[in-house]
């Protein structure tokens, strides 16, 4: 049985900027290893495959896929505990993207994120059902989520 698993996320030729994108956005991340083939379909020096770190958990950022696209079947969770937190990933990562709604964005890089402060849970899935149902009303409104906002939906 495999001790860890990681995630592999396949790109025309933005591996490597995708990596440096990613580290950078981030804090205790950094990129682990750069493949580069010679002869390998793309540009010559181009990297093959990236490996990079974030936050404890490894990715490798691959090259190979004409037209491969991601869609939102997959998406990566960013629990914030703070709205600066939440605005700072935010502005990070749908800078050259897209902003959806409850939370979720695209990246410059096609790849779904979902922003998320920590309380969320406690507010959509509280002790009070109407209280939740103000908050789950409340987010269903937002595109970033907006943490006191949520708290006063909640609180009627």
């Amino acid at each position: 049985m495999p001790r860890t698993i990681g995630t592999c996320l396949w790109f025309e030729n933005e591996a490597e900027q995708a990596a440096e994108f990613y580290t950078s956005v981030f804090d205790n991340s950094k990129i682990l290893n750069v493949s580069r083939l010679e002869g390998a379909p793309g540009p010559e020096g181009q990297a093959v495959a990236v490996e990079f770190e974030l936050e404890g958990r490894t990715f490798t950022a691959l090259n190979g896929a004409r037209g491969a696209v991601f869609t939102e079947a997959v998406s990566f969770m960013v629990d914030c505990e703070d709205q600066e937190t939440v605005d700072r990933y935010w502005s990070a990562l749908t800078d050259g993207g897209s902003e959806s709604q409850c939370g979720w964005l695209k990246d410059r890089f096609g790849v779904s994120w979902q922003v998320i402060p920590s309380v969320l849970t406690s507010l959509i899935a509280g002790t009070d059902p109407l209280g939740s149902r103000r908050a789950m009303q409340a987010m269903l409104g937002m595109r970033k989520l907006d943490i006191a906002e949520l708290k006063k939906a909640y609180d009627g």
